[in-house]
């Protein structure tokens, strides 16, 4: 289940990327999956249909989801039974747990890491 607060600092999109990863990691969604239509979980969830789908276009650039047009949008069938992808995803998700409570946002770590890794 899929909530959104409003009243939170996290930006709506990231709070909902970042319950699909987790949901995704956990193994509660697991591959093959399909998710609600970007028009349908946009109703269920008050949101603009644009936030969802930036979500959407998001996780399936990271590997966890795939869209096939008019067929829908599931969870990747490679990502969740890859070893190393769900290492990669559970240690990504700690820091970027570590960072957030550090006071970084997701695009202010991402900038860190672009700057770090440039040196």
């Amino acid at each position: 289940m899929l909530t959104i607060d409003p009243s939170l600092p996290t930006p709506i999109y990231e709070q909902l990327r970042d319950q699909l990863v987790s949901q995704i990691s956990a193994g509660e969604l697991v591959p093959g999956d399909k998710l609600p239509s970007v028009r349908q979980l946009a109703t269920d969830l008050d949101l603009a249909p644009n936030t969802v789908a930036r979500v959407y276009k998001e996780l399936e650039a990271s590997g966890y989801l795939v869209t096939r047009g008019r067929n829908g949008t599931t969870v990747a069938e490679d990502f969740s039974g890859n070893a190393t992808h769900r290492e990669a995803a559970a240690l990504t998700e700690r820091y970027l747990k570590a960072m957030n409570a550090l006071g970084f946002n997701r695009e202010q770590t991402v900038a860190y890491l672009q700057r770090s890794g440039s040196r």
